[in-house]
């Protein structure tokens, strides 16, 4: 494990305040995509970041890397979920909002009513990973039948591996999961990880092909212990050989030998997930990571210049590369990193 790996787990679901002594500063500059980072110690202010919990970690190292150089800067980094962080960013209480999964229509017009003008902007690659306890050697592999079948808005009340049989048959799915009791723990409804999950795997789309009504079809069984914390989910797998769930890539890489990682057929054959699968685009489950920025906080406000020069960090290749990285996460291909630094300069143009 990484030594931000081990950080970024106990940052899960907190607020990280950095507040570095000012008799402390670097002389180094680490370049941003506007060629400013506020480096020579100058900046003061506060920065508010809130969302994502899978794109928090990345977000709190940059933030580690821009106080090295900036030590009266405050940031803030909070983690409760992209919906929640969307809800916070379109009400103007935060200055950066990550997320996992893009902003969805209603947010962004709850943005455009509050008269938020925002930047999205592309910083990493992810798979969300399913998994269960390592004793599980029943199932190595799950096609999205079978994850329909487990986790979709039809199985309410299914407390059995096999109990999902009929269900994954009606849908293309194995139709052979084991005899062994079924414990669902997974993100709810406020994150970006549930939402994507519910995309990527199909959900919706199953769900309306069985007749779910529209109001129901894009959402997971509601009988399932949820959590925001992806390090609950991680520790649940432990509990019961049965236990199914899944979370960001980075949480389960960095679990080890805590959870056993499940492959995913998209149509294609078993994938799993790893870096090279995930960069690739072939694990079915793949997604991008973001974060948004309000521009008008960046460029008048307040704390503009302390805002505006720790994004420079973050789309620099000391956030896209290295801090995403070191977050365990994806770097972008080259070309869409340069596009990210690119939709921040004009932004701020």
């Amino acid at each position: 494990m990484t030594k931000f790996g081990m950080v970024a787990r106990a940052l899960t679901g907190v607020v990280v305040l950095m507040l570095v002594a000012a008799a402390c500063s670097s002389d180094d500059d680490s370049g941003g995509s506007t060629g400013s980072t506020g480096s020579g110690g100058d900046l003061t202010g506060s920065i508010t970041i809130s969302g994502s919990s899978t794109v928090q970690p990345i977000s709190s190292l940059v933030a580690e890397l821009f106080n090295d150089d900036n030590p009266d800067v405050a940031i803030s980094v909070d983690g409760p979920g992209t919906g929640d962080g969307f809800v916070l960013f379109c009400k103007g209480e935060t200055d950066i909002s990550d997320a996992s999964r893009p902003i969805e229509p209603e947010e962004a017009k709850a943005c455009k009513k509050a008269g938020i003008d925002y930047t999205e902007l592309e910083i990493g690659l992810d798979g969300i990973t399913v998994m269960t306890n390592p004793a599980n050697d029943s199932v190595t592999c799950l096609d999205k039948g079978d994850l329909y079948a487990l986790f979709g808005p039809e199985s309410d009340g299914i407390d059995t591996w096999n109990g999902a049989d009929t269900l994954a048959k009606q849908v293309g799915g194995k139709d052979s999961l084991p005899d062994m009791s079924l414990e669902i723990t997974a993100p709810g409804e406020e994150s970006g990880t549930y939402d994507a999950f519910i995309e990527l795997a199909g959900i919706e789309d199953t769900a309306l092909a069985q007749g779910v009504p529209e109001d129901k079809a894009a959402a997971l069984r509601s009988d399932y212990q949820s959590s925001a914390n992806d390090n609950v989910i991680i520790q649940a797998m432990e509990g019961s050989d049965g236990a199914l769930g899944f979370v960001g890539f980075a949480f389960a890489d960095q679990a080890g030998d805590q959870i056993k990682e499940i492959q995913v057929d998209g149509g294609d054959g078993c994938v799993e997930p790893s870096f090279d699968t995930i960069s690739d685009g072939s694990y079915p489950l793949s997604r991008s990571l973001y974060i948004y920025v309000n521009n008008e906080k960046a460029s008048t406000g307040d704390n503009a210049a302390a805002i505006s020069a720790y994004v420079d960090m973050y789309v620099s290749s000391t956030g896209l590369q290295e801090a995403v990285s070191e977050a365990d996460y994806v770097p972008l291909p080259d070309d869409r990193q340069q596009t990210t630094g690119q939709t921040w300069s004009q932004a701020m143009g």
